[in-house]
């Protein structure tokens, strides 16, 4: 009785949140404002588009990957970790505004990823998770680029959530289905960069459908793409022995796989209630001797992101936070065994781990 509870507690914390953003936020506006920054970011998405345009990308699955492309204007009074979104007719003095937005070719998309590889700046790639909708995932990309002052390109694959919290189920069926387009998403992109120069970050249920993408590359021999990849996870929605499992295939990656992990995390302590009060990844506890043991025989590193404040009441989302952290973040990323796996947990008034922050700070501030 305690756990269902727990589950109809967390589920209705998740139905409380405040409105959410249509798709007419993706609507290109031609405004500028003072004091104003213009994030460009890319997006990769099997979400069929919609008939009408104004409805943006739903919850439909393409048979092929849809491509385009954003400018996105940050309001010169954003707050670090925040969206602000337009409560009513977009104000690009306060509210996250699409200046620009086009639909690109398959080449085209790829000419454009490539021209930005070659110019020696970094691609952060961006795996929403369960509940998301086209628009929220692409304005969360904007937000962690634009906080992290980020020298480099963010990329979004949205996959076909439902943006409901009652679909979890079809949600992990979406994410399934769109894992050989995100493996072929990563060998497109790394076919023209150098060594190391492209970022995955997953979150929630993004962090299982990067796991079973790097995965299946491995399994199809594409050591290749992998060398090239930087692999972040924030709260990632893994069943911990199905994890265990996907590193025993994907193997050792350089640097490590980092995984950042709240133990305080209410929608993984939901999502463990769904399936038989199994442990997920992302709630883990880095003092555990097991835990600490398991990452350095695995290889991975745990940090444990608990210090950081969380604007959502599931403690879900604050791998959002780590982003406007990235300044004071780059003068501990010298000296030390930067690259080490284990387990660690984040000060956030010093913005230090107990061994110099790198990979998780890379995510949002490519170098």
């Amino acid at each position: 009785m305690r756990l269902i509870f727990t589950l109809f507690l967390t589920l209705g914390l998740l139905s409380s949140c405040a409105g959410r953003p249509g798709a007419d936020v993706l609507q290109a506006i031609n405004t500028k404002a003072h004091g104003t920054k213009i994030v460009t970011a890319y997006v990769v998405s099997t979400r069929e588009k919609n008939t009408d345009a104004k409805k943006g990308f739903g919850t439909e699955r393409a048979m092929e990957p849809n491509y385009a492309s954003f400018d996105i204007s940050i309001p010169p009074t954003h707050k670090s970790g925040k969206i602000e979104w337009a409560s009513g007719k977009p104000d690009p003095n306060k509210d996250f505004v699409v200046t620009r937005a086009d639909m690109l070719t398959k080449p085209s998309f790829n000419a454009d990823l490539g021209d930005v590889a070659r110019s020696g700046k970094q691609i952060a790639l961006f795996v929403h998770g369960y509940n998301y909708s086209y628009q929220e995932a692409l304005f969360r990309a904007a937000q962690m680029a634009a906080d992290a002052k980020m020298d480099g390109v963010p990329l979004v694959f949205s996959w076909p959530s439902q943006a409901n919290v009652t679909g979890y189920v079809a949600d992990k069926e979406s994410a399934t289905f769109s894992r050989d387009a995100l493996a072929g998403v990563l060998i497109d992109l790394t076919r023209q960069t150098p060594r190391k120069s492209v970022v995955v970050f997953g979150h929630s249920m993004g962090g299982w459908l990067v796991m079973e993408a790097l995965r299946q590359l491995r399994l199809q021999g594409r050591n290749d793409v992998l060398a090239k990849l930087q692999v972040v996870l924030a709260a990632p929605d893994i069943d911990a022995d199905v994890f265990r499992k996907q590193i025993e295939v994907v193997g050792r990656l350089n640097p490590p796989l980092t995984v950042l992990v709240s133990k305080d995390d209410r929608a993984l302590k939901a999502s463990s209630i769904l399936g038989a009060d199994v442990t997920r990844i992302g709630a883990l506890d880095v003092t555990d001797p097991q835990v600490q043991e398991a990452a350095l025989k695995e290889g991975v590193q745990f940090i444990d992101i608990s210090k950081l404040e969380a604007s959502d009441p599931l403690n879900h989302d604050r791998y959002a936070a780590l982003a406007s952290m990235v300044p004071q973040l780059e003068s501990s990323r010298r000296g030390g065994d930067i690259n080490s796996a284990g387990a660690f947990v984040f000060d956030a008034i010093g913005a230090t781990v107990s061994s110099p922050f790198r990979l998780a700070s890379q995510v949002v501030n490519p170098q």
